[in-house]
């Protein structure tokens, strides 16, 4: 799995330092990142439905122990990658598997862009000053290779399905 240009050891620790920082509060940190995206994109909010169950706001949605469970996902999906930060390419079909079923409940590739804007603000948010142009490089280059996985799910789902 490469990113265009692979991570060097710099970023890694940069990326590993920085979650580090955040690793004690996921839900917490999870909520400023989905926070500000259906800030950015209100129209996401209904790709998330549990038991048919539509969310009248952003806010409703943000407090529903069904979300909050996503959020938890989405933060182990990210603590991973870091983990993983040596070998990215042990997540591959991982990430791809990931990549199919969120494009199965509707999620459209172009929303990984806001996704990834969201997430460097809850970093930037999060982080304070610790928040460097450098860390900012860091994390978007390991968001950028968990995405091309994600989206090679996109590439392998059959015509019809």
């Amino acid at each position: 799995m490469e990113s265009g240009m692979p991570l060097t050891g710099g970023q890694r620790a940069l990326i590993r330092e920085s979650w580090q920082r955040l690793s004690g509060s996921p839900v917490q940190h999870g909520l400023v990142l989905f926070t500000r995206l259906f800030d950015l994109d209100p129209d996401l909010l209904p790709l998330f439905q549990y038991n048919c169950k539509q969310f009248a706001s952003p806010q409703e949605c943000l407090s529903a122990p069904e979300f909050l469970d996503h959020i938890r996902k989405v933060m182990l999906v990210i603590d991973a990658a870091v983990s993983h930060l040596e070998n990215l390419s042990c997540l591959e079909e991982y990430l791809c598997n990931l990549g199919k079923k969120h494009q199965a409940v509707g999620v459209k590739i172009e929303s990984f862009s806001t996704v990834g804007e969201s997430l460097l603000y809850m970093l930037e948010k999060c982080l304070g000053s610790a928040f460097s142009p450098e860390v900012q490089e860091a994390w978007s280059k390991l968001y950028s290779a968990v995405v091309n996985a994600m989206r090679r799910g996109w590439d392998t789902l059959p015509e019809g399905d």
